[in-house]
């Protein structure tokens, strides 16, 4: 299949005032070229990391299915037929089990996925009561639950949630095209939310879905002009899934991937910029480059919430291939 080609030019070298990024300068950085490019995220990422340590996630689904919202990506939307059921919220102890068996594999974040388009009240004692018990283990904690209240993000601050994900997906202008039951609006008066709580934001998004350079430019300038900008920036690849709309779309090329997770470490430079949703489809070269362009953060495990994810075998492998080893402090 034949992927887009971008014509690479020596831009101006890109500004930032106050933290601010215009969608010209973060589209400059993406056409810079591949050599320098990498180069500069390397810069800016030994200037904040230790270049050798990856932080460890591990991603349950704990309510699967039946979601209400109509995300083309997505396989657990009930708009989609995609083969996934709609499954009942998974007990407290299924999640600490799971919990404990991803910190003996070497995780230090557990994070916990539902699909619904926000949590109702029932729903919010059980993740809280998730929260707390994962949180005692000493791990990390994320979840994902939807749209947020503010008192649903003052309940998850108080049961210990260090992190909460809601991703932004893509650009304000492109947004439309993949999601119609839901504003960008809303997304970012979740993370605002969050922010008030004084949780930690983990907002991402999703490269390869049709978008152009400079609507993925777009995202990322989104992402990095939030003020903070997010401690956690998951980049996901498009995993195409028959079934949902985007199924048949055009593959990315990989080195555009690559060039993504650089230009998101240099506009967020002391985020973890975390290689998400994809990597079972990436060989170990793309994933080295990737590492190389500033990922420090992985999911780990055998899967995320409901496609495959690298064996924890072939990712301790590839580590050891690399020279890398599990960040050891969970505190940063």
């Amino acid at each position: 299949m034949q992927t887009k080609t971008i014509e690479f030019v020596r831009p101006v070298q890109p500004e930032v005032s106050a933290q601010r990024w215009s969608v010209d300068a973060v589209e400059a950085l993406f056409r810079l070229p591949f050599a320098d490019l990498m180069y500069r995220a390397q810069q800016t990422h030994r200037a904040h990391f230790d270049p050798h340590a990856v932080q460890l996630s591990t991603l349950l689904s704990i309510k699967t299915g039946g979601c209400a919202e109509d995300c083309g990506y997505c396989t657990q939307s009930s708009y989609h037929s995609a083969g996934v059921e709609n499954t009942k919220m998974l007990e407290v102890e299924e999640v600490v089990k799971a919990a404990k068996a991803a910190k003996q594999a070497g995780a230090g974040r557990f994070c916990m996925g539902a699909a619904w388009r926000e949590p109702s009240s029932e729903d919010m004692n059980a993740v809280l009561e998730m929260v707390k018990e994962v949180r005692a283990l000493g791990m990390e904690t994320c979840a994902t639950l939807g749209m947020l209240n503010d008192e649903q993000a003052e309940q998850l601050r108080a049961a210990g949630l260090d992190y909460y994900n809601h991703n932004l997906d893509t650009a304000p202008e492109f947004y439309g095209n993949i999601i119609t039951t839901r504003d960008y609006q809303d997304r970012i008066d979740t993370l605002e939310r969050v922010r008030k709580a004084g949780m930690h934001v983990c907002s991402g998004g999703i490269i390869g879905m049709g978008e152009s350079l400079t609507q993925r430019a777009g995202l990322i300038a989104q992402l990095a002009n939030m003020d903070p900008y997010p401690e956690s920036v998951p980049i996901n690849n498009l995993v195409k899934v028959e079934g949902t709309p985007l199924a048949d779309t055009e593959d990315l090329d990989p080195l555009d991937f690559v060039r993504t997770i650089a230009v998101a470490r240099i506009t967020m430079p002391e985020a973890f910029v975390r290689l998400s949703a994809g990597r079972g489809e990436m060989s170990d070269a793309v994933q080295a480059l990737c590492f190389l362009a500033g990922a420090n953060s992985i999911f780990y495990g055998d899967q995320l919430l409901t496609t495959g994810n690298p064996e924890v075998e072939r990712d301790r492998v590839l580590m050891g291939k690399l020279g890398m080893y599990p960040l050891a402090d969970k505190n940063h």
